[in-house]
């Protein structure tokens, strides 16, 4: 269904979610049903955008009736007068399911979805403009159901998320327009109506107001915020510091003439403001929202869902990759009934997650969100399922899953923002994740430039671990493949992994880059310490799991290499490294003699597009062994068109394999008659 709409066309149909519920047809307003449960019908099917099961519209919107599939026919035969339209039904049931077909027709919540999707950070004034106007109230203002807990919590979520989503509107569309222009000031004002603890938000205005030179304005603004902060004992200094800073600015500008700023009596009594102070390295931060139980009848908190809360935010925290809000905040928050989204803005993090739980008969289903905080796109959403016999064991499994599907998606996003800047703005953390772009591309040219970007964020920031770990992969991806003179690649590797350790030896990253050095340098048994410090500091770091499969597979515990194999395919589905993580198990499956398996795994190696030429290698090998020799020989040919000359005993210099797999290796390189 499309949501890209002409703002001067008529549509055949519009809905109106944004306010007051309101359905127009050909531009004509149609009267609605006077039964809310029908117009929350319309609404949710509408926001559904897919079939929806009948027994779901029943327990959404029925507190146990006698009958609720003979109301839910009285609802549809109500809604269907308002939406369909001659020759076009657009109530759409079966025995099992009931849609709404919404071709060509406008829902105001849906197209600002799509635009919040699609990136609102890239759209011209004009279009957030015409976003902004969509908003006419809070999302189906005046529908609350009594005696309703399933809907009731469903439109919570909802004015939570497009209340969120406004204010981001309001914040991308203040920061382009005029900034001398009248427009900015009402802008303004409605973004600090909605999200009154957004310190950006009184930020901008301290600029706008100073900008006028209305600086009288200004410390009264200050005077209000500062006891409406302390009120609910919130920090205001740094806004007395933005306050100071945005008049600062203004001075070195040329004179203009300002009003009088006399004393404000009510600031004599706060705290002074404190001097301007450099500001900390910055790492993405990001806050973890208490979960509701939905189990009961009413939404609650408490139990497994604190539980599993409180582990999530431990071990994201164990990560060292972000700066994860403390739990004794985030569960402060959450007792004043301040959503997920507010507490977003209230925290200034860059992302937020919240999720609910439900226990199913034996089992325990957990959805969660990422949200991206300052453009309020969902970034990931999941859910996951396990069975609840012990609540120890849920923890272990969804938090697993939670935890390292939440810091890859949030790498993700951050790769992909720092790819889109120009790379002289590039701060150390983006420098960072920029450098990670490049080296997740697996070829030399790609290799130096992340070389490049991660000596970039050592230089700017020389107490951040990751920088100096990415450094030690370029290094150990030279010597691994050939791309430099092995014995300095090798040193160079161990000096900037043995950098990222003393940079924060509590970082599971700079355990792991140590351990892949010390691989490199042939102390195996170190390098098994320093990968198993790393899952130890966080049992959700994949490529520690992934590592020691690989050190395992080749020369040391192969079962050991096929069970840590699987956790990190597990941890991480769509690692970058995943072709290494499916190679290391064929590996290990080669070795145990199972070789027709390991062919199979193998071919999955080799069949992901980053895969480089010893992941080809692996497979040729492991086909020849099966005795799948034409398929061996067509992958070896493969090999030859682009690394010409590669053969046997370039697989072995790179590994450390043992002599009974070494010996194995050489034997199938002579059934295909490979070099």
């Amino acid at each position: 269904m499309s949501v890209e709409f002409d703002p001067a066309a008529v549509p055949p149909l519009r809905l109106r979610l944004l306010g007051a519920l309101e359905i127009r047809r050909d531009g004509a307003a149609v009267p609605l049903p006077p039964s809310r449960k029908v117009r929350a019908l319309v609404a949710y099917l509408a926001m559904a955008r897919r079939p929806v099961a009948r027994t779901q519209l029943c327990e959404l919107l029925w507190d146990i009736p006698n009958d609720p599939r003979s109301e839910l026919r009285w609802c549809l035969s109500k809604a269907r007068p308002v939406l369909d339209q001659p020759g076009r039904p657009r109530v759409l049931a079966d025995a099992e399911a009931v849609r709404l077909d919404l071709d060509g027709a406008r829902v105001d919540a849906l197209e600002v979805d799509a635009a919040v999707q699609g990136g609102i950070a890239t759209l011209a004034p004009e279009r957030l403009r015409a976003l902004a106007a969509l908003f006419e109230g809070e999302f189906l203002q005046d529908l609350d159901i009594g005696r309703s807990a399933p809907w009731s919590a469903w439109l919570l979520g909802q004015r939570r998320r497009f209340h969120a989503v406004r204010a981001a509107i309001l914040e991308h569309l203040a920061r382009a327009l005029d900034p001398a222009g009248d427009e900015v000031l009402a802008c303004l004002e409605q973004w600090l109506r909605l999200a009154p603890f957004d310190r950006r938000a009184h930020e901008s205005l301290f600029d706008a107001l100073a900008r006028r030179g209305r600086l009288r304005e200004g410390e009264e603004h200050l005077a209000a915020t500062a006891r409406m902060f302390e009120a609910e004992g919130q920090d205001w200094s740094a806004l007395g510091r933005a306050w100071r800073a945005a008049k600062e600015r203004q001075a070195t500008l040329p004179a203009r003439v300002a009003e009088p700023v006399p004393t404000v009596a009510a600031l004599e009594v706060l705290e002074p403001v404190k001097p301007l102070e450099a500001a900390a390295p910055r790492r993405a931060s990001i806050a973890v929202m208490p979960f509701m139980d939905q189990s009961r009848a009413t939404a609650t908190r408490g139990g497994l869902a604190d539980g599993l809360v409180y582990d999530v935010i431990t071990r994201l925290a164990k990560l060292r990759s972000m700066f994860v809000i403390a739990q004794g905040t985030v569960f402060a928050l959450d007792q004043r009934h301040v959503g997920a989204e507010e507490a977003g803005r209230t925290l200034d993090v860059d992302y937020m997650v919240s999720g609910s739980l439900r226990r199913e008969g034996p089992r325990v289903a957990v959805s969660v969100q990422l949200v991206e905080t300052r453009t309020a796109r969902i970034v990931w959403a999941e859910s996951f399922g396990s069975r609840c016999d012990e609540a120890l064991g849920v923890l272990d499994d969804i938090g697993n899953r939670i935890v390292s599907s939440v810091a890859s998606q949030v790498e993700v996003a951050e790769r992909n923002r720092a790819i889109l800047k120009p790379p002289s703005s590039l701060d150390a953390w983006e420098a960072h994740h920029r450098g990670l772009w490049h080296m997740y591309r697996f070829d030399r040219a790609h290799n130096e430039q992340a070389h490049h970007f991660f000596e970039t964020a050592t230089r700017l920031d020389p107490g951040f671990a990751r920088p100096w770990a990415g450094l030690s992969f370029t290094h150990f991806q030279n010597a691994f493949l050939g791309w430099g003179e092995r014995g300095h690649e090798i040193e160079m590797a161990y000096r900037t992994a043995s950098q990222a350790v003393m940079a924060d030896d509590q970082d599971p990253a700079a355990h792991w880059a140590l351990g892949r050095a010390l691989w490199l340098r042939g102390a195996l048994g170190e390098s098994l310490v320093e990968l198993e410090a790393s899952t130890e500091l966080s049992p959700n770091f994949a490529l520690g799991h992934y590592t020691r499969a690989f050190v395992q597979a080749q020369s040391g515990d192969a079962q050991d290499a096929i069970r840590a194999s699987d956790l990190s395919r597990e941890l991480s589905p769509f690692d970058p490294l995943l072709f290494g993580m499916l190679a290391t198990r064929a590996v290990a499956l080669m070795r145990l003699g199972r070789h027709d398996e390991a062919a199979n795994w193998s071919m999955k190696a080799a069949a992901r597009p980053n895969a480089h030429v010893h992941i080809q290698a692996i497979a040729t090998h492991c086909l020849a062994l099966a005795g799948r020799l034409d398929e061996a020989r067509a992958t070896a040919a493969a090999i030859g068109r682009q690394w010409p000359g590669y053969g046997c005993e370039d697989l072995l210099r790179a590994f450390r394999f043992d002599a009974p797999a070494a010996a194995a290796l050489r034997q199938a390189a002579g059934h295909i008659g490979l070099k």
